[in-house]
Formats: structure tokens, sequence, C-alpha cells
């Protein structure tokens, strides 16, 4: 065996599985970019945005196996309401044919984007005058026209991916990134549990939860070896905020991915179980970066490890695809009737005089309060999609990082991504240990937007985990083997010579 016989052979078993292993697959993006003076979401007051720093986008992924097809949708979002998901997966259904349940519609949490939260349109009408002014005019409010405009964005995203579906082969991996987030939450001195609380800090234990350091990556490869499209897992806060409207840190994710792959590649970001974790290190003692180097660090780290994830796997077919959902019924946690009179006091009054933290969370409850008589319980949506051995277990809340590591240790997929903001959005979902003795921090506070009950987590981790039981996995592709051994090179099989 010659030289080029012998490297010949090793790029030939490198190439993967033949090209009849093929499946059909297609993506698409649309532009949700809102406008200058628009709010920008992820307060509890009004904030409105001055600059555009990047588009802001949803990026959908379809994939068929056998007869059925399911959709995963990224949205450069804070949240995305339930009501809007409904409306979309409705469309879609019409219009493509895929199954409500086969729709994954995921927010990226980012906090420089368009107004898709807090306050829906409507959802304070039955409450009276004073909370419905707390509620439009002194809270962050979700714009009617620009949820209509996301909400016919991720229907044309999905069906133009649905249209364009075409025979190609998907590879599957994971990588590891442990140094662009950090859990936010610290065992203190005095026995509790505090949210950043302050670099320095002499009274810090040790972190009180952990990280989820896995990088997921799912591309999809067309005959020529190129990819067309990716899916990236990753639990990181999207809140590094490079000033303007921005995807956040997801912006430059892509660009790391496309400055390898080509600026046609389709990058669909799932955000992980990220409640407790951000790109926030309490326990380095260097000032914090400025938020654009903060959301060049943390995409630039996680975009350069899922290239590598890309490059490392072996694309293949990726026949089984299917899809499962339940929806849970989770009570709220209510105030006591003196805490309400005490909040309902503090409203009245100026916030300088009685401090903004004190009057916000004071707003918070009454404005909780007015939810309950008209709600007690939400609906949780907990969802499955798979895709090979890959199984997306979706949750709609902000879901603390244990919950997802709790969901990975019990799956049965090779792959498992946990997916927060998906479907809708309940706020804080903590583990029961947070909202125990020992717990607390700004996670655990009783809000409009985080309320639920102290298991609801638990609740949701048993859903995700009984979901995915439902699904067989899919076998993860293999690179071919190498050709049975004959002999050695000849130009290597010699003993040195003098």
């Amino acid at each position: 065996m010659n030289r080029r016989q012998f490297f010949q052979a090793g790029a030939i078993a490198a190439l993967g599985p033949p090209a009849d292993a093929v499946h059909r697959a297609g993506y698409a993006e649309r532009d949700i970019t809102p406008e200058i003076g628009m709010e920008q979401p992820g307060g509890y007051g009004k904030v409105f945005h001055k600059s555009v720093h990047d588009p802001c986008k949803v990026r959908a992924a379809v994939f068929e196996g056998g007869a059925r097809r399911v959709a995963l949708v990224g949205v450069d979002a804070l949240m995305a309401p339930r009501p809007l998901v409904l409306a979309a997966r409705r469309e879609i259904g019409e219009r493509c044919g895929i199954a409500p349940e086969a729709v994954l519609i995921g927010a990226s949490h980012s906090h420089s984007s368009g107004p898709t939260g807090m306050v829906q349109p409507g959802e304070y009408d039955h409450a009276s005058p004073l909370v419905r002014k707390l509620a439009y005019e002194q809270s962050s409010a979700a714009h009617p026209g620009y949820l209509e405009r996301v909400r016919g964005q991720i229907v044309e995203a999905v069906c133009a991916a649905d249209a364009g579906r075409a025979e190609q082969r998907t590879s599957f991996g994971a990588g590891h990134e442990d140094k662009a987030a950090f859990n936010r939450r610290f065992r203190m001195k005095n026995g509790l549990t505090y949210t950043h609380p302050g670099k320095g800090n002499p009274d810090i234990v040790k972190a009180a939860g952990p990280i989820d350091p896995v990088v997921t990556a799912l591309g999809t490869w067309n005959a020529q070896g190129q990819l067309t499209g990716c899916v990236v897992n990753y639990a990181c806060h999207a809140t590094t905020s490079p000033p303007g409207i921005s995807a956040n840190w997801i912006y430059y994710l892509e660009r790391a991915i496309r400055g390898f792959f080509g600026p046609d590649v389709v990058v669909v970001f799932l955000q992980g179980f990220c409640g407790d974790v951000t790109q926030v290190d309490n326990l380095d003692p260097h000032a914090n970066p400025g938020g654009e180097e903060w959301a060049r660090l943390v995409g630039g780290r996680v975009g350069a490890e899922a290239v590598r994830v890309l490059l490392s796997s072996t694309p293949g077919a990726a026949v089984a695809v299917d899809a499962r959902s339940r929806t849970l019924r989770i009570p709220r946690r209510a105030p006591s009737r003196e805490r309400l009179a005490k909040c309902a006091e503090v409203v009245r009054q100026d916030p300088k005089q009685v401090g903004a933290t004190a009057w916000i969370f004071a707003k918070e409850i009454l404005l909780l309060d007015a939810l309950l008589a008209k709600e007690k319980e939400v609906d949780a949506e907990i969802q499955g999609i798979q895709v090979g051995p890959a199984a997306f277990l979706a949750a709609p809340g902000e879901m603390f990082c244990q919950l997802g590591l709790d969901i990975r240790a019990g799956s049965p997929f090779r792959l498992t991504c946990p997916v927060e903001l998906a479907n809708g959005c309940v706020g804080y979902v903590p583990t029961e240990e947070a909202l125990g003795p020992g717990g607390g921090g700004y996670e655990t506070r009783l809000t409009a937007y985080s309320n639920l009950v102290q298991d609801a987590g638990t609740r949701m981790v048993r859903a995700a985990l009984e979901v995915a039981r439902q699904m067989k996995p899919g076998a993860m592709p293999e690179p071919r083997m190498a050709p049975p051994f004959r002999e050695p090179w000849s130009y290597g099989n010699v003993p040195p010579e003098l």
C-alpha cells in the first residue's frame, strides 16, 4: 500500500454512513427585531429601547422521520407567552399539518429583546383601578402588536423550514463549557441563601447550586458535506445585554458558528435550565466586563465549543422522530391577608420614600392577588421532542439548573437537552430546597411572575421523565469502521537507518 492509498483508505473510513442513510430536514429564520421606543423586557418597571445592536430572530428546524414531523423553534425573546404559543401552533397545524404537540417553541430569555412580557394584554382587565394602573402603567408590559408579529413570524419560519425540507444527514454530539456560566446563589454564614451576594462578600460560604456545562449540538449536513443548520442547547441566562436591542450573547454564538461554517447556517438556540445560572462569577474578585465584552465572551465560548462538537460528530440517519406532551395543573402560592394590607399601604406611597425594592415587590403582591382571584392554578406543559438519539425535554418556567441535571440523570436518551421557557412562562421554578428553611434569594420571592407551590419543580421533573420514557431512543450515528488490517504502511515499517 503506497502513501496515497494508505491515507485514501482512512479518508473513506471517516466519511460516515453511506449516502442513502438520509432523512429530510429544513431550517429557516425570520426577523422579529422590535422598533426603537418599544419596551425592553426583563425587569419589574418600564424601560425603553433607544438603539439597535443586532437583530432578534425566530429560528426554526423541522425534522421528518417516517410519517412524523417535529419542529424546534428558538425565539430571541424574554418569554413565549402561552396564548401566543397556542395560536402559532394552531396556524402551523392548519398550514403545514404538524401536530401541536410536535412543535416546541422556546424563548432564549434575552433581556435585550422585544416586549413579549411581563404583563400580558388584558391580563388585569378584571382588577381594581389601582391594580390596573400598577399593571399597565407601572410594570413591564408586552406590546399587543409585537406579540402578533412574533406569532406570525414563528408560523412563517416553521412553514418555510417545512417547505424547504430536503434529504440530509444529521449529527449529534455534546461538549463541555464551564467558564461561561456560574450559579448566582450562595449559602451565607447566617444560614440563608442569597442571590448575587456581591463580590468580596466575607459572609459567602459556598455556591448553593450547580451549573450545567454541557453544550449539545445537533447539526444537519447536505450531500456536499456542508452544514445547513444546527440546534444548540446550553444553560445560561441571556443577561449579558450589549447596548441596544439584541439577541444577547446568542448573537455571538451564531457568529462563532457561522464564522466557521458559513453565513447561511441557521442556528436554532434552545435555552437550558438556568433559572439560577448567569454569566456573573460572584467569586471572581475582578470587576465585571461591560455588556459587549460579556456577550462576546459567553457567546464566543459556547459557540466555539458547539463548532468543536459539530466537527467531531458523525452525520447519519435520524429517522427516530417523535413527540409527546402532557399538561400539569399547578397551584400558586398565596400571600397572607396581613401582607396584602401592608403592601397596599406601601404602593400608595412614593417609591423614593419607602425604597424602590420595597415598593416593587409590594406592587407584585397586589398583582399576584388579582391573578389569584382569576386563576389559582396555572397550566404547565411538559413536552418531549425526539430527533434520533436526542431528546428535548421542555418546561415553561425559569427552571433551576439542578432540575435539568435531574432530568438528564433519569432520561433513557444518550443526549438529553432540558429546555426552559418553552411553550409558555410560569416564572421561576426553584428546587424544593430553595424554598425550604435554608433557602431564599431573589428567585424565591413571591411575585405575580413567580408564585408556584414548593414542589412544582419536582412535579415537572417527574412528568418530563415520564414523557421521555414514552419514546424510544434512536441510535447514535457512528463513523465507519476502518477496513480489515492487511499490512502496515510500507513507507513506515522500517527500523531506524543510521
